[in-house]
Formats: structure tokens, sequence, C-alpha cells
């Protein structure tokens, strides 16, 4: 299922490992689970390789937490054909006994502890020593840029250092898979770029493999080595962050990725290169076929392209690998970082465009531009 990168393999060795496994840390095939009549996994399948970094990315209600919840063992899955952790049969196991540990976005600290007190707690349940537990707390707490805060209590703490002693407890045990359930949302827009940057740094250090649950797309495509793109229990798309981002299969998947505009066509000749002639409203535009699409001559389809791959022009012409869309500007929005430009093409559809260079946004123009290989041909 998509790419995954190159990761380090894990020495260890089990009698109940699985033969054929070794790059696997997580297989799940055929998952399905419901609450009462509700489906929140309709038969959903994964690989996870060692030391990835995946993110699985959705809306409210699309699975995605539930898909975490039954990796954890939080959540016995209703029917699952297959579901390991390390080579090891987990569908029955217990949550306290499968090798890998959940960072909530509730943090879940324990109030009455110092900091070094809750990084130890797990250690401690594992019957580390008291000496060996203060030593590998406070490396984890260096790690996490916490270094001489362990006798401070949690209540003394701001909220980004509250997620870091969460995540310090978290791999201060070196589970085999750390998972995370949107660690961030409560974070205030600079703390989370800045644990963005650590969370990346941590998993390249520890070499771990990373589930990272998140409806932030902003967060999947810093981040990840893979995501998976769910909606309605199933797995909607899955890939890299430039595959997502750049190609994306689906409508739903454009528009989650922040494809701003989606225009209706009809295809009017498909070349081997996977290349596509449509026609929008009389006009002659070319775009790049989704993943096993299988366009023919006569299909409808929509063509997807980003509003910042859209530029306004005058006097335009068709120029090389070039789309040109006759339109005229409307209103304008200012958003700080940029500015959303609306235009309106002859036949009413609206087009969006967005300029990070304000004072790059002619204020009159007659057309836009976009390169071909900037569109993307989707199934209506």
């Amino acid at each position: 299922m998509g790419m995954s990168t190159d990761v380090k393999q894990d020495s260890r060795e089990g009698p109940e490992r699985a033969k054929g496994q070794d790059d696997y840390i997580l297989r799940a095939v055929d998952l399905v689970h419901q609450y009462g009549p509700v489906t929140a996994l309709d038969h959903v399948s994964l690989d996870v390789r060692r030391g990835e970094f995946l993110t699985i990315l959705g809306e409210s209600g699309s699975g995605k937490t539930t898909m975490l919840r039954v990796i954890s063992g939080l959540e016995k899955v209703s029917h699952a054909a297959q579901l390991t952790l390390d080579g090891v049969d987990v569908r029955d196991v217990p949550a306290a006994k499968r090798n890998c540990t959940t960072v909530f976005q509730s943090y879940a600290l324990f109030p009455h502890m110092s900091v070094e007190e809750n990084v130890c707690y797990g250690l401690k349940l594992r019957g580390v020593g008291k000496d060996e537990c203060r030593r590998q707390a406070n490396d984890a707490l260096s790690m996490v840029r916490l270094a001489g805060k362990g006798t401070r209590r949690i209540g003394q703490l701001s909220g980004g250092e509250r997620q870091r002693v969460a995540l310090a407890r978290a791999i201060v045990t070196r589970p085999a898979i750390l998972l995370l359930d949107e660690p961030l949302g409560a974070l205030d827009e600079k703390l989370r770029y800045d644990m963005q940057a650590e969370l990346v740094d941590i998993h390249r250090a520890l070499g771990m493999t990373f589930i990272y649950i998140t409806h932030s797309q902003e967060e999947a495509l810093t981040m990840s080595d893979r995501i998976i793109l769910m909606r309605r229990g199933r797995i909607e798309q899955c890939g890299t962050p430039e595959n997502l981002f750049d190609r994306p299969a689906s409508r739903f998947a454009a528009e989650f990725m922040g494809f701003d505009n989606i225009l209706p066509c009809t295809v009017q000749a498909v070349a081997e290169s996977g290349e596509a002639t449509v026609n929008f409203n009389g006009t002659e535009l070319r775009g790049v076929c989704a993943s096993g699409a299988g366009f023919k001559q006569g299909d409808t389809a929509l063509l997807a392209v980003r509003a910042e791959r859209l530029t306004p022009v005058t006097e335009a012409c068709v120029v090389g690998d070039t789309n040109v869309i006759a339109c005229s500007p409307t209103e304008h929005v200012y958003r700080g970082k940029y500015t959303d430009q609306t235009a309106q093409a002859p036949d009413s559809t609206r087009l969006k465009i967005r300029s990070w260079d304000q004072s790059a946004m002619p204020g009159a123009f007659n057309a836009v531009t976009c390169r071909v290989q900037d569109c993307v041909l989707l199934p209506n």
C-alpha cells in the first residue's frame, strides 16, 4: 500500500515472530470495527514498516482514532483477518501487554507527581531499578528539551512543556510503536510548529515507528514518510506527502488536500503518457490523469488545480505546457500570510487564485494560466 521509506531493521528475535515479516512492525488485514449499527472501520488493511513515520489523516468520524485504538488494544476489534505487532498476533492481547504506547492530546499526566516521577512511571511498572529509572528518565527529558526540570510539578509547566513530558514518558520505555493521537491539538500555532520539528528530530534520533493521528493536512505533510487518508471508515488514498499534495486520486482527496478549483469537463483525448486533453466550456485544457482513473474519450471528468498554482495575466496566449482560462477579477480577501482573489469565467464558474506576495496580484487581468503538470484529472 503506497510508498514507504527505507528504515532500520529491528534485531530482536522471538519464537513467535512470523517468518517473512521482518520489514513490517505492524500488519493489519481486513479490519472491521462496529459501534452498534455504526461501522467505524470498514474492511481496512495496512502495513507499517519499521522506523516509519506514518500519519493517518482524516476528518472527524473518518475512523482514524478508531484505527489507533484498535492497534493499541484500547478497542477489541470486531473482526480482523490478521493483526500482528512485531510478528505477534495481538487480536486477543490486551492493551497493557502490547508493545506500543499512546500519547494523547489531553497529556494524561499525574498532577500529584513530579515531572521525573511521571516519566519514570512506566519504567517502575516494568521493574526497573530506581537509579536506572532516573538515568533513563533524565535522558528522555533531555531529548525533549526539559533537562533540569525533573523536580517540577505538572501544574508549574506550560502546555508545550506538559506535552513534552507526555512524550518523554512514552518514549522512555522504547515501545515498538509510538501512537500519537492528535497530540498537538491543544497547543497554539507557534508551539505546534516547534513541536512538529521536534517530533521529526526525535523520530530520526530513535529510529522508532511513529503512527500519528491528525485532521491537519499541514501536520501530515510536514512530518510524515507516508500518509493514509481516511473517509467513512475506509482508506481513500495512501502515499507520500508529495503524492497526496500534488496527485490526489478522487474529488474528496483533492478537496481535503486543498484543491480549491474543481472544474467539470469532458475528456477529448488521452495520451499514453497519462496526460489528457479536456473541454472546459469550449476551452481546451490539459492535465495529468489521476492514478487508476482509466479515462476514455467522451467521459465526464473533473479538472483540479490548486489556487496557488493559478497566475493572473493579461493578453494571455498558450505557451508550451501551459493552460489558459479566460476570467475577470471579482473580490479579494487579505489573509495575512497570503491574499485570496476570486475570479469569474464567462460561464460564471468561480476560480480562486492565491498569492503569497500581495504586490504581485494585479488589479486587473483577463485570464489565469497554470502549468499542465499542476492540473489533475479526476473521476466525476
